[in-house]
């Protein structure tokens, strides 16, 4: 039996069932699932069951696999799977002062995986292990279609940004909020990279307003002048008419696609209630400015 495909929203997101991810795919269902994927952004898989090998089995088949970049979060491990929770290594609830926790509360800003490497990631995928008890007490996940901003963009500002890049830089991301939470070493793996504003899809050709909080300024403008215009495409390309607002469940794999897409997890009791998700993150397939 085919996949069904339902619409999330009018402009982007879809969710998928009648698939059970545990079980090898075969080459048309997996097709069927690929097109979804170009064509929607957002995928959202209801009621699966994965362990750590099926998700990495199902991820990489849409490419090969980032490893995880070592953090304060993770301990500084490198590994396919980057395990997104509130709990220190013994189980326990981190403490609302633990820079660890404050590193998880940055990601509630806008942002694409790994747009601060030079090959950002072209997409990844969330699984939802162990959430709250209280639905309404868990931290919901935010998307917000950047090929929905692009095309809502006036004429005359594609024109202007057609051709630049932004720089982004992990560092100026992770201390924007004037706390240090990156270190010499993480700096220089992650040096400043130009991005290109226009990014357009491969397959299908429909471009994307590539901003997010990693992005620090425009090259070829003065700094605090291409500051404010990212913050103002920022603004704008998270604007409510073209967000989706996923309410997690246990089982939920949410597949999205950074190059068109922009997330953040929202804010929720994070001292108090356990949260852990598993992510793999899909690699690009090459710099966007050559």
């Amino acid at each position: 039996m085919s996949i069904s495909v339902r619409p999330l929203t009018p402009v982007f997101g879809a969710q998928i069932t009648n698939v059970d991810l545990t079980r090898p795919l075969d080459d048309s269902t997996f097709a069927d699932i690929e097109n979804a994927f170009e064509t929607h952004s957002v995928l959202v898989f209801p009621q699966q069951a994965l362990d750590d090998a099926s998700q990495i089995a199902f991820s990489s088949r849409f490419g090969a696999l980032e490893t995880t970049q070592g953090h304060i979060a993770n301990n500084f491990t490198v590994k396919q799977v980057s395990v997104i929770s509130n709990l220190d290594p013994d189980g326990r609830l981190m403490a609302s002062n633990d820079p660890r926790l404050i590193y998880r509360i940055g990601q509630r800003n806008w942002h694409s995986d790994s747009s601060f490497k030079k090959v950002p990631a072209k997409a990844s995928l969330l699984y939802a292990r162990v959430l709250p008890p209280n639905s309404n007490a868990c931290a919901q996940t935010q998307f917000a279609s950047l090929r929905a901003a692009y095309d809502a963009l006036p004429e005359s500002r594609k024109r202007e940004l057609e051709g630049r890049a932004a720089i982004h830089h992990y560092a100026y991301s992770r201390r924007n909020d004037g706390i240090q939470l990156t270190n010499a070493d993480e700096d220089r793996r992650f040096p400043p990279v130009a991005q290109a504003i226009i990014r357009a899809n491969p397959v299908n050709g429909r471009k994307a307003l590539y901003v997010g909080s990693h992005a620090s300024h425009i090259a070829g403008m003065p700094e605090a002048e291409g500051r404010a215009l990212l913050q103002e495409l920022l603004a704008f390309a998270t604007r409510e008419e073209w967000t989706y607002m996923h309410h997690w469940q246990v089982g939920d794999l949410v597949m999205y696609d950074n190059r068109a897409a922009l997330h953040r997890a929202r804010p929720y009791a994070i001292t108090e209630h356990a949260r852990i998700l598993h992510r793999t993150t899909v690699a690009g397939d090459g710099p966007t400015v050559h």
